[in-house]
């Protein structure tokens, strides 16, 4: 396309040449002819220049994924990739410590948030195709060029604050229960920012068409927000939700991190992907998903809606989610791994010059997300080089590394649909049907499958004695049972209890529901 062009300014310039050569032999003088060659030249070299910028402007990038094929990506999202920051997800695994129990869960976080800036750009703009059958819902103005760029961006660096092996490092050093730390998302917030500033992308971005400044439609507060995900809409319809989009398109927070019912394209993708590294097979359909999801209103507010008959395919997805923490996730050898890789997290923390991002400057684990230079550095490689040099000079015993003074460690493996002990599909998903494509609606409790688990959470205490070969392990696991027929007599005291105070006219299945219900 561009040497065509380029043929064309030539002959364009040859035929201004042979004009002007005619017209001098005609009267001009050869000044004249001289100085209008120049003002020709300099003319084309112009517009080659222009042509050029807005060329590359809107070049495509192809990558070939083995789980999408070959995403197509615009060139505002490779200038991102290309990026310091962004290239630090190739060395942090997806599955933490899972890549020590499944040999082929090796895949980083890097590929996982390509395929997420993919899914996001493929769900949006199949809401605006849609969206254009509608004029009713004033489509034209609903979803723009601008909003999905943003999206794509929100979807590409969403995982941007993971540290090493993932959730180990965040649930250490970023902890979502603590009201006063960072949860994960926030530390992907203060690195995209970083990445924005430290590669002075704020013009570029505004080169794509991008509004990175003021208090009205900013796409950077836009954008971060959707990294922050959507907040539970329970105010009134007046209230702005927002701040970089009004009320009108709050459903476009729901596309990337979706805290409504947990139907987002981040597990779209990574459940893809981990049934594909880790072996499992994955019976959600998140293509068929697209192909029916669509905007609809819902009580006054927008909100992304599936086909009513799509429910089944739903259900696949969080038995999916289910079926993976069960098998993967949250296996106890993997979480026995993940033990001593905390333990070893916490030896290297005592490292106060454990990351050096500057002469003179250094700082320990815990406080490298307060310096985005060092935050940067900070992979699962860069530790496990620390771990491979401290057994080499062996400044530790192997015993301090791998075990502290702490003989055991109790944990609470959760499973369980999404939202605690709710069905997240009849409380919190909102669907279509053929005949009515533009409002949504809740499913009734008697269209909704029989085949539905009568609990939708569950949880299974875990004792994790640190050393095998110890004598006192026999006392232990007998201590563990005591525990456990205390535990089970109190559980069953509190059933029958509740029981008592519903007269006796409930079972005791429904009464154990119940007493989980109120306890979560």
């Amino acid at each position: 396309m561009r040497s065509h062009f380029q043929s064309s300014l030539f002959l364009l310039q040859s035929r201004s040449e042979l004009i002007i050569n005619k017209s001098v032999k005609m009267s001009l003088p050869h000044l004249q002819k001289k100085c209008t060659l120049k003002l020709i030249t300099g003319f084309m070299k112009h517009i080659d220049t222009v042509y050029q910028k807005n060329f590359f402007l809107f070049f495509t990038q192809v990558f070939n994924d083995p789980i999408h094929g070959h995403i197509e990506l615009p060139p505002l999202l490779v200038k991102i990739i290309d990026t310091p920051q962004f290239q630090r997800l190739r060395k942090i695994k997806q599955l933490g410590g899972g890549y020590y129990v499944f040999p082929g869960a090796s895949h980083n976080r890097f590929e996982h948030s390509v395929g997420v800036g993919h899914l996001a750009g493929e769900l949006v703009k199949a809401l605006r195709a849609k969206q254009l059958e509608e004029p009713s819902l004033n489509s034209e103005s609903l979803i723009n060029d601008r909003d999905v760029l943003c999206v794509q961006i929100a979807g590409l660096c969403h995982d941007l604050g993971h540290g090493p092996f993932s959730h180990v490092f965040d649930g250490m050093f970023n902890p979502q229960a603590d009201p006063n730390g960072e949860k994960w998302e926030d530390a992907s917030i203060l690195m995209f920012d970083h990445l924005v500033d430290d590669n002075k992308l704020t013009p570029v971005m505004n080169e794509y068409g991008l509004i990175t400044e003021g208090d009205n439609e900013n796409d950077l507060v836009f954008i971060k927000e959707m990294i922050k995900g959507s907040v539970k809409n329970n105010s009134p319809l007046n209230e702005q939700l927002y701040k970089g989009r009004n009320n009108e398109k709050s459903f476009l927070y729901e596309i990337v991190a979706n805290k409504q019912n947990g139907i987002d394209v981040d597990k779209f993708d990574y459940f893809a992907r981990d049934c594909h590294h880790l072996g499992i097979q994955n019976n959600f359909d998140h293509r068929r998903f697209i192909v029916f999801a669509r905007v609809c209103n819902v009580d006054g507010q927008l909100h992304i809606c599936s086909r009513d008959k799509e429910m089944a395919n739903l259900y696949d997805m969080f038995h999916t989610r289910n079926s993976l923490h069960r098998r993967a996730y949250q296996h106890r050898v993997k979480m026995a791994v993940e033990i001593m890789i905390k333990d070893a997290l916490l030896k290297a923390d005592q490292d106060k010059h454990f990351i050096k991002w500057a002469e003179g400057k250094a700082c320990c684990l815990s406080k490298a997300k307060k310096h985005k230079e060092a935050y940067t550095k900070l992979t699962g490689r860069g530790f496990e080089v620390w771990c491979l040099k401290l057994t080499t000079h062996l400044t530790f015993k192997t015993s301090e590394l791998v075990y502290t003074c702490i003989l055991f460690v109790l944990l609470v493996a959760k499973f369980d649909y999404g939202k605690n002990n709710e069905d997240p599909i009849s409380n919190y998903t909102y669907f279509y049907s053929k005949f009515n494509p533009t409002i949504g609606f809740k499913i009734k409790p008697e269209e909704v499958s029989n085949l539905r688990p009568e609990c939708f959470s569950e949880k299974h205490i875990r004792v994790y004695w640190k050393r095998r070969n110890d004598k006192r392990l026999e006392d232990a696991k007998k201590c563990f049972e005591a525990v456990k027929k205390v535990l089970l007599f109190y559980i069953m005291t509190v059933v029958l209890l509740h029981k008592q105070q519903c007269g006796g006219k409930i079972s005791i299945q429904a009464a154990v529901k119940n007493c989980i219900l109120s306890e979560s």
